[in-house]
């Protein structure tokens, strides 16, 4: 299992760990399988303070921080972009050490993240062709998912997987390794599922928990529904037994939420795990990356995750254009983020605590919408926090992001980076995103 490399002109650990691929380990593992684990990003591993030129990345105690990082050249269709690029984990030096030291395996499984990220993939497969040949590389995740033709053609892995892995996993194993699972999750049943296999990351600063797959929204920009099979949700408590299995036995004590819906109806989820969290006193600390969902904060919400110790919250605001809400999913109104803002300061939180993601660079958007998205979020005692569109194949709002851009993102994943601003045009070029950029910091 290879999580790989990421190049990039910009990349920050906000918690990242490769859920998906651990759970697929823990699986194999069930049905007594060997497996041998190598993360790419690996921050911390031993190997680096012997790379001279490479700098020791700064690393926070809640468990996020920066990778280590090289300066590479940048890839041709970018090659006019003004700005450096980098690879960002480990060097090839020691993935390469870590692959010869391994007894040569029967598969190799490499997942992928952003559809813009591909190279540090394909620089990956390389190397791994390099160092052990004659192995099939089978190449699943959400660039995998979402741009599976250009994977095939230009990855070189044997096989490209889309979708959840746990779906084709059997089939997969029988076809090359002749193997049937004796032990297979209920896909509809998520605490079904083994635990990942964190114990294989070497430094567990952090651990991220799922408590759901997939989003009930379907908003325009959103590839929730196109990486899962439907919404589906685990029962709390085990939730919380999970969080106390990592935080008793190795002594983990920032987690993070990776849902994509981890307060939709949250009444009969959030609430009971959160209580259950309190009632049981864990010595945790808990962050939110990805965008909560604000129309479920009220006052009861807002107190117990403030008891529970949630620090790091964010929230998907997206426009204070009512417009482009109806639009883009109607899942807020401006007044019902208004009264959520209020419940989270009445509970406790601060402003630059409570960050409201507000998107910056759809199609046709205009730099004076995303002006009164922010004027309006910091009226109402919050922070807000660009987040730049990235365009992705499949979504509703894909075929006017292909008309809108002045880049050929059909053809070229690498123009689906959401630092070109990839939909850009004259009434948001990227001079007007920085000083909207500086507008949020002010």
């Amino acid at each position: 299992m290879i999580n790989p490399w990421i190049h990039d002109f910009a990349a920050y650990d906000f918690w990242a760990k490769p859920v998906g691929l651990l759970y697929l380990a823990s699986l194999l593992r069930e049905n007594g399988y060997h497996v041998h684990y190598i993360d790419c990003l690996n921050p911390c591993h031993p190997e680096t303070k012997h790379e001279t030129h490479v700098k020791p990345p700064k690393r926070r105690p809640s468990g996020d921080g920066k990778y280590p990082k090289e300066n590479i050249p940048k890839p041709e269709p970018l090659k006019d972009i003004p700005k450096r690029y980098s690879r960002y984990g480990i060097t090839p030096r020691i993935l390469k050490n870590e692959l010869l030291q391994i007894k040569k395996p029967d598969l190799i499984f490499v997942t992928s993240m952003m559809t813009y990220w591909y190279p540090g993939v394909f620089e990956t497969i390389e190397l791994i062709r390099q160092n052990i040949p004659d192995v099939p590389v089978i190449l699943g995740g959400n660039y995998a998912t979402l741009c599976p033709e250009h994977a095939a053609k230009w990855s070189g892995a044997d096989m490209v997987i889309s979708g959840e892995g746990e779906r084709s996993i059997n089939k997969l194993l029988k076809d090359l390794l002749g193997n049937d699972l004796q032990f297979i999750p209920d896909i509809k049943n998520l605490d079904s599922y083994p635990y990942p296999a964190f114990d294989l990351i070497s430094r567990k600063d952090q651990v991220p928990i799922i408590t759901s797959r997939g989003c009930p929204y379907r908003c325009t920009y959103c590839a929730s529904h196109l990486l899962n099979d439907g919404f589906r949700v685990r029962d709390p408590v085990k939730v919380v037994d999970e969080i106390e299995f990592w935080n008793r036995q190795s002594g983990i004590k920032n987690f993070s939420f990776y849902d994509d819906a981890l307060f939709v109806n949250s009444k009969g989820r959030a609430t009971p795990m959160l209580k259950e969290i309190i009632r049981r006193r864990l010595d945790c600390d808990f962050h939110c990356p990805n965008g909560l969902h604000l129309r479920e904060i009220n006052e009861e919400l807002s107190n117990l995750m403030f008891k529970a110790r949630f620090k790091t919250i964010r929230f998907g605001f997206e426009t204070a254009s009512i417009k482009r809400q109806f639009e883009t999913g109607g899942k807020i109104t401006n007044d019902e983020t208004r009264e959520a803002i209020t419940h989270l300061r009445n509970a406790g939180y601060k402003t630059k605590e409570t960050g409201m993601y507000i998107l910056c660079g759809l199609p046709g958007q205009t730099a004076s919408e995303v002006r009164e998205s922010i004027n309006f979020i910091k009226s109402c005692g919050a922070r807000p926090v660009i987040a730049e569109f990235s365009p992705i194949p499949g979504t509703p709002i894909w075929d006017e992001a292909v008309k809108a851009s002045p880049y050929n993102i059909s053809e070229e994943p690498l123009f689906h980076n959401n630092s070109l601003l990839p939909c850009q045009g004259e009434q948001l070029t990227y001079e007007m995103y920085i000083e909207l950029k500086k507008l949020t910091r002010i």
